[in-house]
C-alpha cells in the first residue's frame, strides 16, 4: 500500500491510500469511501482483498476529520464529503465507487451527479422517507456539554444500533465499558471520531429525500445489506431498489454492519464480479 496528500479545489488536503498500484495511479481503479467512527487503516483488508480479486487498484482515503487530512469545517454538509469524492475520482482516474454506512450515503447522493460508472454500497446509511432517525442527538449533546464523554459516546452507539450486542447494553453498562476501554487503540478512536460520527448523521438525516431522485444513480448499482444489520439499513435500500430497476439487491448472510470491514470472501467475490463487469 501507498499513500500520499491530495489538495481539494476549496485547499483542503485529503490522505488518500493505494492498494495495488502505486500512488496516483490512474485508470479503472476502486474508490472506497469509508464509514462514520473509523479511518481508512480500518478497510486495509478490505482493499487487500478486493485489489487481489478484481487485478486493479483500490483507493481508499481518510474523509476530513480523519489521519491527515483536513478538519471539517464548522458548516459541514454532506456535500463536503461529495466534493472530496469527486477529487478522489479525478485524481485517481477512478469511475467505480464502493461506499460503506455513512459512505454509502455520500457514494449514493454523489453518484446522481458525478461520473460514476458502477456503484456498490454496504448497509448505506442514507436517508429515504425518514427512514433514519436521530432522536438521540440531544441527549448526547447534552452529555459531551457537561463532559461526560463515556455516557455521550454510549448514547451514540445505542443511537445507531450498529455495535451487535453492545447497542443493546443498558446505558449504564455500556457507559462503564466505554470508561474500560477509554484507553484501547478501538476507545480512543471511536472518541476522536465522535463529534464528527454526529455531525454526519445529522448531515445524513438533512439530505432526506423520497426514493425518486435515485433514478438518476448509474444503471450499474448494487446495494448489499447485512443480513444481522439494523433493519433500518434495508427499509432505505428496498425503497431505492424499487424505482431504479437495474440495480441488484442482495443480502450477506451472518454479517452484521462491520460485513465491510471483515471482508468476507462471499462479499469480496460479489463486489469483485460486479466490477469486473
Amino acid at each position: 500500500m501507498t499513500s500520499e496528500k491530495i489538495t481539494t479545489p476549496d485547499g483542503a488536503t485529503l490522505e488518500v491510500f493505494t492498494t495495488g498500484g502505486e500512488a496516483g495511479s490512474k485508470g479503472n481503479g476502486v474508490v472506497v469511501v469509508p464509514a462514520s467512527m473509523v479511518t481508512a487503516a480500518d478497510y486495509t483488508k478490505f482493499a487487500q482483498k478486493l485489489s487481489a480479486a478484481l487485478g486493479r487498484p483500490v483507493h481508499t482515503f481518510n474523509r476530513r476529520g480523519r489521519g491527515a487530512s483536513s478538519p471539517q469545517p464548522r458548516d459541514y454538509t454532506l456535500d463536503v464529503d461529495i466534493r472530496d469524492l469527486a477529487a478522489v475520482m479525478e485524481h485517481t482516474g477512478s469511475t467505480d465507487v464502493f461506499g460503506h454506512s455513512f459512505g454509502g450515503a455520500v457514494a449514493l447522493h454523489a453518484a446522481r451527479t458525478l461520473p460514476v460508472e458502477r456503484l456498490a454500497v454496504y448497509d448505506p446509511a442514507v436517508s429515504v422517507n425518514h427512514s433514519v432517525k436521530a432522536d438521540w442527538t440531544a441527549e448526547y449533546e447534552r452529555a459531551t456539554a457537561a463532559g461526560d464523554f463515556d455516557r455521550g459516546l454510549a448514547v451514540l452507539v445505542k443511537g445507531v444500533e450498529t455495535g451487535g450486542a453492545f447497542s443493546r447494553m443498558p446505558l449504564s453498562m455500556l457507559t462503564l465499558a466505554n470508561k474500560l476501554t477509554a484507553g484501547t487503540p478501538m476507545g480512543k478512536q471511536m472518541r476522536e471520531l465522535m463529534q464528527a460520527g454526529v455531525r454526519e448523521i445529522k448531515a445524513v438525516i438533512a439530505a432526506d429525500m423520497p426514493a425518486e431522485p435515485f433514478l438518476d444513480l448509474p444503471l450499474e448499482t448494487l446495494i448489499v445489506v447485512g443480513e444481522k444489520s439494523p433493519a433500518y439499513f434495508g427499509v432505505a435500500c428496498g425503497q431505492i431498489h424499487d424505482v431504479l430497476s437495474g440495480s441488484s439487491y442482495t443480502i450477506l448472510p451472518g454479517y452484521g454492519h462491520d460485513g465491510a470491514n471483515r471482508a468476507p470472501d462471499r462479499l469480496i467475490s460479489e463486489l469483485a464480479a460486479f466490477f469486473a463487469g
